[in-house]
């Protein structure tokens, strides 16, 4: 009783910590004794503890001594399993050299305690009271979809992605993937699919001559192109896109302005998402330890203001239906930190 007393006496300061790949974010939060809120965030150029990043956090906590650091984990060898059974779970991964955690006596998190240890001794300065997983985030950001739906959620940062299936708040499969951009066999996938688009065209005495293709046995699949793009009056497939999602879609990616580098950026890093989505499913597929069952949807919480062409490659190639939303990382670790402490 006396400890709650004590606590209204101070403000409440919550640091939270968003490494990516070649900055870090640092989203701040402070309640007041009368319970008023303020945020603060700035992002700094460095991965590692500077003395700028460490001046701004303690300049933050020295406020008052009820302060609460929480961190996104970014350990590579972190992932999620669909069973909280010990048993089961060796039948998925090795969790031998991991600490994990069984979410909602349904699932489990689990990530690196070599990375883990070296997280800890890189901040040991201020300390780390919370180290959130990126499917705990995603699974809470959509929480209304996840309830009640059979789809992919995919978390996108700078430098990974972490995607899960779920079936009415049941985990089915995941795995989180890095951003690990091997720039030769990036410039093969990007050929390959250029030269996908494009036709070679000859002329002759008669005309126009397709090469390599005939055209009387393509021209039964070609008729189906004019009722495909009628579908897109009916809501998605049936589906129907959730008007926040369309606000965002339409509003956010028309107002955006980018330089024609920036959109070579885009368009490589979108590619590669696309790719280790798409391999991400062959794998929930084809794996006979995972319950495969088709999926229709994909829903994005998108932390890099991704391009069009990520939309476009999922719904043309996969014929997915694709929802994005974008996430505000910090803000979401701040919650689960305030769930944590019963707040």
């Amino acid at each position: 009783m006396l400890s709650k007393i004590l606590e209204s006496l101070y403000l409440k300061v919550f640091i939270n910590i968003i490494v990516e790949r070649s900055s870090t974010t640092i989203h701040v939060e402070v309640h007041s004794k009368t319970n008023e809120v303020s945020h603060y965030e700035h992002v700094f150029q460095s991965t590692k503890l500077t003395e700028e990043i460490y001046e701004y956090i303690t300049s933050h906590i020295s406020e008052s001594p009820y302060y609460y650091i929480s961190f996104l984990d970014t350990s590579h060898e972190q992932g999620a399993l669909p069973s909280c059974d010990k048993n089961k779970l060796s039948q998925y991964q090795d969790l031998s050299t991991t600490e994990y955690r069984c979410i909602n006596k349904s699932w489990t998190t689990y990530t690196s305690k070599t990375d883990l240890y070296e997280l800890e001794k890189k901040y040991e300065d201020i300390g780390i009271d919370f180290i959130f997983s990126p499917f705990v985030v995603l699974t809470k950001f959509f929480k209304d979809k996840i309830d009640k739906n059979l789809a992919m959620f995919v978390l996108i940062e700078d430098s990974s992605l972490s995607l899960a299936v779920f079936e009415n708040s049941e985990l089915l499969f995941a795995e989180h993937l890095d951003m690990e951009v091997d720039l030769e066999s990036e410039n093969m996938a990007l050929d390959d699919l250029e030269d996908e688009k494009d036709f070679e065209l000859e002329l002759d005495d008669e005309g126009i001559v397709l090469d390599d293709m005939d055209v009387d046995d393509e021209l039964e699949d070609f008729s189906d192109i004019e009722d495909l793009d009628s579908l897109e009056d009916i809501d998605e497939f049936s589906e129907g896109k959730d008007l926040e999602e369309e606000l965002y879609e339409n509003e956010v990616r028309e107002n955006t302005t980018e330089t024609p580098e920036s959109d070579d950026s885009h368009f490589n890093e979108d590619y590669q998402r696309f790719s280790l989505i798409q391999n991400a499913f062959n794998h929930f597929y084809k794996d006979t330890r995972y319950e495969s069952k088709f999926i229709e949807n994909i829903y994005i919480a998108d932390n890099t203001h991704v391009s069009n062409d990520l939309k476009r490659y999922l719904e043309e190639e996969m014929f997915l239906n694709t929802y994005i939303r974008t996430v505000d990382l910090g803000a979401e670790i701040c919650e689960l930190a305030k769930e944590e402490l019963g707040l």
